[in-house]
């Protein structure tokens, strides 16, 4: 049933005005009722994508989530479109178009559509990050985590990214460690993650036994001074006769194609939405702070009684005779 009617929605919402508004009603279903996220939300949208286009139905999702005023249900729905995207296999085009986003233009503009709305959760930017290949920049994102609350959410979420990166969906970077030396940026981010997890934890155990297959690899002068700079966005590498900075400038030996990310700009877009997390969740603690020192300093009702005055008491026995 759920599969018929959505079907018939996507039919009507061919019209772009009509698509907006069912990403819209969509939207506000699942926050009003995140039950029905939870419960099916990843098969409207799997579905969806498929009868309506991905990159369009994303693009549309990542739009309005950007605006949205609860950021709590604005992390929730990031968090279960970012895991739809890495794991569901009608998502398989979407997910080659931002491997590609160093060197071609549609994914990096989809990569920069996208990058807004999943700044309301800090794993789902670093996932979108090690999916687009730029390492560098998911280092600078795990580095700027030192400000976040390391709280069981977001441990959790952690967890889950580990887990994720033992798919296949990443086999291409667990390959790209078998060449330390040019992916410095991607070990940086890896341990980066690791020193965030609790030694104790099974993500740490697991994450630490995939970095130590990484074959050992001897850096020259110029790599290790690029590494350990201040500045995170001077690694140059190489791609088919063009030059390609991981913070997305890339010019090719003609000169006449330049499609730059300005990641600094991004980071600070990212850090200012995590801000914002960090505030409310700040005023929702000490909400519920007081609203328990209410609770313990109202003072009990006392029981109820009939009032008795002298002249309606009972008469005792020795004062009747």
């Amino acid at each position: 049933v759920v599969l018929l009617v959505l079907d018939i929605h996507a039919s009507i919402a061919q019209d772009p005005l009509n698509f907006r508004q069912l990403v819209v009603f969509l939207v506000h279903n699942f926050r009003v009722d995140h039950s029905l996220l939870e419960r099916r939300g990843a098969l409207i949208i799997r579905r969806l994508c498929v009868l309506l286009d991905a990159e369009r139905v994303y693009r549309e999702l990542s739009t309005i989530l950007e605006g949205e005023a609860d950021l709590d249900f604005a992390c929730i729905m990031v968090q279960a479109l970012n895991l739809i995207l890495l794991t569901s296999s009608e998502l398989s085009e979407l997910r080659g178009l931002l491997k590609q986003s160093l060197v071609n233009a549609a994914g990096k503009d989809l990569f920069v559509s996208l990058y807004a709305s999943w700044c309301h959760s800090p794993m789902a930017i670093i996932s979108l990050c090690l999916l687009a290949q730029m390492y560098q920049h998911a280092s600078a994102v795990t580095q700027s985590l030192v400000k976040e609350d390391i709280n069981a959410k977001f441990l959790v979420q952690l967890d889950k990214l580990i887990r994720l990166l033992e798919t296949p969906i990443f086999a291409y970077i667990r390959l790209q460690l078998l060449e330390p030396g040019r992916y410095i940026w991607l070990l940086k981010a890896l341990y980066g993650l690791l020193m965030l997890l609790p030694q104790k934890s099974s993500a740490f155990k697991r994450l630490q036994t995939r970095l130590k297959t990484v074959p050992p690899c001897s850096f020259n002068g110029d790599q290790l001074k690029r590494a350990s700079s201040g500045n995170p966005y001077s690694q140059i590498l190489c791609h088919s006769g063009s030059q390609i900075s991981e913070d997305g400038d890339i010019t090719q030996d003609n000169g006449n194609l330049q499609n730059g990310i300005n990641f600094a700009s991004r980071l600070q877009q990212f850090e200012q939405m995590q801000r914002q997390h960090r505030m409310l969740a700040k005023s929702q603690a000490q909400s519920r702070i007081s609203s328990a020192s209410l609770s313990k300093e109202e003072p009990k009702a006392e029981p109820w009684r009939i009032p008795t005055s002298e002249g309606n008491r009972p008469l005792s026995r020795s004062s009747r005779r």
